[in-house]
């Protein structure tokens, strides 16, 4: 991670965020800040809160308390200044049907107003490295979800957002890919990118996370780096020992 300048706005700030369904309370009164040029992992079991609290840092959803801002710019009062800063992926990579990966990657590249120069310059290299040209120019109805999240992942990198936000990134991807894509995650860090990263590939986390956050029963139970983490838990041999243990804690359980 870059260091910041103290007066430089965190790419990512939840104040006091609180989210809830009716009765359930899905993100409890969660406060983060996630710099600029920082690869951030956020952990947390199934139903932790990881989801929500994704919709309302991209805008999708608003907290029903708190705040949210993306690089200075406060969801809900200035959506539309913070949204442009953002490039997000979901879990479930979405593509129109009956259009070419090619073409929804140009699609895309337009609606960020990209010449076809600019557009090519920043996809051309994506496509290769990500290994898209035997299937690009197929209609996406026939991908697979691992064809599609190549294609969703070039179509978050095409306009160079300052943050990017990703729920699951190596879902269906091959090692190769998979080595590919942290590849380019870091690279984004190094140039002052940040990346929010939801994942349960905990391997992954622990390779490239400049900080991990874990959420469970949705209270942030626990940040920082990963020697900071380890010396929370008495378990310090892999992120997945501390993960179980700090989680099965909070849950008044005993790891074994």
């Amino acid at each position: 991670m870059n260091d910041n300048d103290s007066a430089t706005p965190p790419a990512l700030e939840l104040c006091g965020a609180v989210k809830a369904y009716g009765s359930k309370v899905a993100v409890r009164n969660l406060s983060l800040r996630v710099e600029q040029g920082e690869l951030f992992a956020f952990l947390g079991p199934n139903g932790a809160g990881k989801t929500t609290t994704i919709k309302m840092l991209v805008g999708l959803l608003h907290p029903d308390r708190g705040q949210v801002s993306v690089c200075g710019h406060v969801m809900g009062t200035d959506g539309l200044a913070a949204k442009a800063q953002l490039a997000y992926v979901p879990d479930q990579p979405f593509l129109y049907d009956k259009l070419t990966g090619r073409e929804f990657l140009h699609f895309v590249a337009e609606m960020y107003h990209l010449t076809p120069r600019d557009r090519d310059r920043t996809l051309d290299p994506l496509i290769e490295r990500l290994d898209m040209h035997d299937f690009l120019d197929q209609l996406t109805e026939s991908y697979s979800h691992g064809m599609k999240q190549r294609v969703v992942l070039a179509a978050a990198f095409c306009h160079s957002p300052r943050v990017l936000v990703i729920d699951e990134p190596m879902v269906g991807l091959d090692p190769r890919i998979v080595r590919v894509v942290k590849d380019l995650f870091l690279e984004r860090t190094r140039d002052r990118g940040t990346v929010f990263m939801s994942t349960h590939t905990l391997e992954v986390a622990e390779a490239v996370a400049d900080r991990i956050g874990i959420i469970h029963r949705g209270e942030l139970i626990a940040v920082g780096t990963l020697p900071e983490l380890r010396q929370r838990a008495t378990q310090q041999h892999s992120l997945e020992e501390i993960f179980l243990e700090l989680t099965e804690s909070a849950d008044g359980t005993e790891h074994v």
